[in-house]
């Protein structure tokens, strides 16, 4: 049996991983905000057109994800099962990633069928990389409390993400920009995919993966199977796709809240951060304070009463931001910090909750699937992400929105209902559906003794 001393990850290697986080991170937090803003106000495609797609790429994803997954359960090299596709995956990764915003001279037909191909070509990159990373969570370390350890490290830099593209990345749009808000976009997203590269490769030499490969597989239909019949999986993707699907509501519509509710010209409200940044820049930092919190209190704390308690926080924080005066930018500010603490919470825990249930998988029916198990976990966050990000495209389509122009009464109650009434709504689904989450912590610590007998008897 593996001591304790052989399951421990040290300083370096958490940190290592971690910071492969910040590559997605990045793109998600500034795709929240920028993508959809790009494409229907600066480039004038239909918000409802970019709204599908975001919803129709995911038709695609679902079938990617799985499978990139249980392909990467399979893999056998020298380098382990899921480290290989982090080297091979970066450099597509990057440039994909610049591809979305090019500056291409296209009518609006052709420039919306641009925006379904790179961006679908984005998000199978990102499956590529992002799939494995998190499947090498599950075998970074036999221990759980490794194991949620290290993924407190990764939240952390996912929070990280956040913050850059609050402070800097709003800022680089608008000086690289001078005045173009279009060419700061594309020029920003150089510098995220310059860096998110790096990111990715440093994450590769870090880590090490300890838990070793079974001898053989199950079908991966088999496998599918398994994991749909799971209760615990379904319950925490569900609460996982709500959760996210509400923050990235609030992060697509945020743009479009200030400028046309708010009346915000940009103008820096505190040092060289305008309304927006400040809004981001805020729930990032309450995003670092659950990851924190939320690793601190799991360890005395059941996991899924603590997301029920985050959802509560972040739904009350939503409403209560929205009936404020829209002038009171402390206030506001100061509730989307509690907001992100929540959403903290939400992050750290759903994922560690993922990997304790690939080990419960491994346990109750002797199938290796962590790849599996997560790339399906990813894929609900991503679910979340596409239908929080599809939403105002949807709702300000059939409100009456119009790009660059003064906005009717319904287009304006259109941007609040998809920046705060919806987000706040959906939370209540989410909260129901982890009363049915079933494993505490007393059946992880039995699985966990179980799985290193059954695992030193193999080895």
């Amino acid at each position: 049996m593996a001591t304790a001393a052989q399951n421990k990850i040290g300083l370096r290697e958490k940190l290592g991983y971690g910071v492969g986080d910040l590559a997605s991170g990045l793109y998600v937090n500034f795709f929240s905000v920028f993508l959809f803003y790009y494409f229907a106000d600066l480039a004038g495609i239909a918000p409802a057109a970019i709204g599908l797609m975001l919803l129709v790429t995911k038709l695609i994803d679902a079938f990617t994800d799985p499978m990139t997954g249980a392909l990467a359960d399979r893999t056998r090299t020298r380098w382990g099962r899921y480290r290989p596709y982090l080297l091979l995956g970066a450099i597509p990764f990057g440039l994909t990633g610049v591809m979305i915003f090019a500056p291409v001279d296209l009518e609006a037909g052709a420039l919306l069928i641009w925006a379904y191909v790179t961006y679908t070509m984005c998000m199978l990159a990102f499956t590529a990389v992002n799939v494995p990373y998190g499947g090498l969570l599950g075998v970074i370390s036999p221990s759980a409390a490794e194991r949620a350890s290290a993924t407190a490290y990764r939240m952390f830099f996912s929070a990280l993400s956040g913050i850059l593209v609050g402070i800097l990345g709003t800022t680089l749009v608008r000086e690289l920009g001078g005045g173009d808000e279009a060419r700061g976009i594309f020029l920003t997203m150089c510098c995220i995919s310059a860096f998110a590269v790096f990111c990715i490769l440093t994450a590769f030499a870090s880590t090490k993966e300890r838990i070793p490969p079974s001898p053989s597989n199950g079908s991966i239909i088999g496998d599918v199977g398994v994991l749909i019949r799971t209760r615990p999986w379904i319950v925490v993707a569900i609460s996982a796709i709500l959760g996210v699907t509400a923050i990235a509501s609030r992060a697509s519509s945020a743009r479009f809240f200030y400028k046309y509710v708010v009346g915000d010209d940009g103008t820096p409200v505190f040092l060289f951060l305008d309304r927006l940044a400040l809004f981001l820049t805020a729930l990032a930092l309450g995003q670092i304070s659950g990851v924190i919190i939320g690793n601190l209190l799991q360890r005395k704390f059941e996991k899924a009463h603590l997301l029920i308690a985050a959802g509560a926080l972040k739904a009350g924080g939503i409403m209560i931001f929205f009936i404020l005066p829209l002038d009171a930018v402390w206030p506001q500010t100061f509730v989307q910090f509690l907001v992100g603490i929540g959403f903290g919470f939400l992050m750290v825990l759903s994922f560690s909750m993922f990997t304790d249930i690939a080990e419960f998988i491994d346990w109750k029916s002797k199938l290796q699937m962590t790849g599996l198990v997560v790339s399906a976990s990813i894929f609900a966050v991503k679910a979340g992400i596409a239908f929080g990000s599809a939403m105002p495209g949807l709702v300000l389509g059939v409100t009456g929105f119009v790009a660059q122009g003064e906005q009717s009464g319904s287009a304006l109650m259109g941007i609040q209902l998809a920046f705060a009434i919806i987000p706040a709504a959906v939370m209540m689904p989410a909260a129901i559906a982890l009363l049915f989450y079933g494993l505490n912590r007393d059946t992880i610590a039995k699985v966990e003794d179980e799985l290193a007998i059954r695992r030193a008897a193999i080895t």
